[in-house]
């Protein structure tokens, strides 16, 4: 896929506020609507009201016979600061960024789920995820942590066992990154509220994510709100 900044228009409305008037035609799914899709045949959208919402839906779609077709779909939570653009995005600030990305790969303090043919990493207790801006392991795994990220300025991955028992990672920030912009945004299992920039699902709907993604389908997360056409970058 593309690695620079390109600009898609994405219409996330419509599909989760509910049917149509009977007078008028039921709307096309929303990935049918959407400009970029990421060139694959499987998609998951996050939509939240607005960009100050912490709470929304996140749906799963195949294309299937030239049609995309909704696959499962589960609450969801966001930043406790809402959406931010994912273009101009600033690290700390508890948003998630709007955007199109790919998923590299998943991970989880748990077996991956039977029947999961994604790349999974098992998570270990010497597992991190550094987001020092002064590092070079910045927005990547590291096993063990390095010496320049520190400890205060990475997530230990063990140490979230409800969150990260099984996660997706975000491609924000990631094949290119932007120091400041952010690091370690994942699409992962419900904690107690909402998150610190990610997105997040309950357990069950994580596991059937899972098992449901496929790396041959070049599956992408997008990410925005249900308030009219959204300016979305895809990295």
């Amino acid at each position: 896929m593309r690695h620079g900044a390109v600009t898609a228009l994405i219409a996330l409305s419509a599909l989760v506020l509910g049917a149509a008037p009977a007078s008028r035609p039921a709307p096309s799914p929303l990935p049918a609507r959407m400009a970029d899709t990421g060139g694959g045949t499987q998609l998951i959208t996050a939509v939240a009201p607005g960009t100050g919402s912490t709470t929304g839906t996140v749906t799963w779609w195949d294309r299937r016979g030239g049609r995309w077709v909704k696959a499962g779909s589960a609450s969801a939570r966001f930043g406790a600061r809402g959406l931010a653009d994912g273009a101009t995005r600033t690290q700390g600030t508890s948003t998630t960024p709007t955007g199109l990305y790919d998923l590299p790969y998943a991970f989880g303090i748990r077996a991956a789920p039977s029947g999961t043919a994604y790349p999974y990493r098992p998570v270990r207790q010497d597992s991190w995820w550094c987001q020092d801006n002064a590092s070079r392991a910045y927005n990547r795994w590291a096993e063990p942590r390095p010496a320049d990220c520190r400890a205060t300025e990475a997530e230990h991955l063990v140490a979230y066992p409800a969150q990260y028992a099984y996660a997706l990672v975000v491609g924000f920030n990631y094949h290119r990154p932007v120091r400041g912009r952010g690091a370690g945004i994942f699409l992962h299992v419900n904690g107690r509220g909402a998150t610190a920039g990610c997105v997040s699902v309950p357990q069950d709907a994580m596991r059937r994510i899972l098992r449901w993604v496929r790396p041959g389908a070049r599956p992408h997360l997008a990410i925005g709100t249900s308030g009219g056409a959204t300016a979305v970058t895809r990295y």
